[in-house]
């Protein structure tokens, strides 16, 4: 059965939603304010910042899927706020890279994303996240008009993708994770691809 929330339940609902997108990371501030983040701080939270940007992506794709199996399409509201969830850690993950990493050593940078693949994979990704951030809005979703920004924000399926990649060129031995990953997106895409061919 449907759902609707009211007013008063979606404001909850949607604070809830703030407050556990933001619990990782209040974590991470609280092991490094502890000094609790182990031997190597700085991949610590590289890669905690990488992952949950991830699981962001794809929970903003699951979106969709799941607004049409239980019919609820308020959930589409809610998308907005994991894309950009999504965005926030990503941009997290790339600071760290250019501050704790290299210390705003542009030149070091870019000779990092040019000769490590799994780094230029990971740099792909959030240009290509870079534009969806900036378009979330509905001043932009205007201004671009509902086509331009629909085919824009297929991009939304090519950055975890391109960030599943990355982590499975950088983790080299153990590919659990970044298989996991990489299913999980599979089947998200499969759905996508049957839901279009459905509505022809």
């Amino acid at each position: 059965m449907a759902w609707h929330p009211t007013p008063t339940q979606w404001f909850v609902l949607h604070r809830l939603v703030l407050l556990l997108v933001c619990l990782p990371m209040m974590r991470l501030v609280l092991l490094a304010y502890r000094d609790a983040l182990g031997a190597n701080p700085i991949e610590a939270l590289t890669r905690a910042t990488g992952w949950w940007s991830l699981v962001f992506l794809l929970i903003t794709l699951l979106v969709t899927p799941l607004r049409r199996v239980l019919q609820w399409p308020w959930l589409l509201r809610m998308r907005r706020t994991l894309g950009l969830s999504a965005f926030f850690y990503a941009l997290a993950h790339f600071i760290t890279f250019i501050w704790f990493d290299h210390w705003f050593d542009w030149v070091a940078m870019f000779s990092d994303v040019i000769k490590r693949p799994f780094i230029t994979m990971g740099f792909s990704a959030f240009v290509v996240l870079l534009p969806l951030a900036l378009t979330s809005n509905n001043y932009m979703t205007r201004k671009l008009g509902a086509q331009r920004w629909q085919r824009l924000h297929r991009l939304a399926y090519l950055a975890p993708a391109i960030a599943v990649i990355h982590y499975w060129w950088l983790v080299k031995a153990d590919v659990r994770e970044p298989l996991y990953f990489a299913i999980v997106l599979a089947l998200l895409l499969v759905w996508r691809v049957w839901s279009v061919v459905q509505k022809r």
